[in-house]
């Protein structure tokens, strides 16, 4: 896990910004890879929308958007925004974040996400996984921010 003075972040290698940019791409032509979606969300610094492709995630009913990657830009970028938008083609969803604190709840949206996405995303979770017991979850959370997103508007 990340030391008490570095927030987690696992950068991403040049093959993954060119995938990255591949599934954004089709994600704005309205092509979904296994329920990817593109994130806008507003850079806190700049001011100008930043997109990445995101997994939406729901646990329960609601909708998450879980970092694999850790304490990213978009991360940092919707805590200060507190809102983004998804899209997928001509759909777009504007919606309102609010990020979960490190307990029991976010512990079982990790299990729920890896059971999803672990394929894709267990080399960012140093060991952990979906079968992981709920003591290595609990200590994975402060390293995986995790939001649950509000739908505000449709288009």
């Amino acid at each position: 896990m990340s030391s008490s003075t570095t927030p987690y972040y696992r950068r991403a290698t040049p093959f993954a910004v060119r995938l990255n940019s591949l599934v954004g791409r089709l994600a704005r032509l309205g092509i979904s890879l296994l329920g990817s979606a593109e994130l806008t969300v507003v850079g806190r610094r700049t001011g100008t929308p930043q997109r990445i492709p995101v997994n939406p995630h729901t646990h329960e009913g609601t909708e998450y958007l879980v970092s694999a990657r850790g304490h990213s830009q978009w991360v940092r970028n919707m805590r200060a925004a507190g809102t983004g938008e998804l899209r997928l083609g001509r759909r777009t969803r504007t919606f309102h974040a609010e990020e979960i604190p490190d307990d029991t709840l976010k512990a079982e949206i990790l299990r729920t996400y890896l059971a999803r996405w672990g394929w894709e995303v267990n080399q960012y979770f140093q060991g952990i996984t979906a079968h992981s017991t709920e003591a290595a979850l609990l200590a994975a959370c402060p390293d995986h921010p995790v939001f649950r997103i509000t739908t505000t508007r449709k288009n």
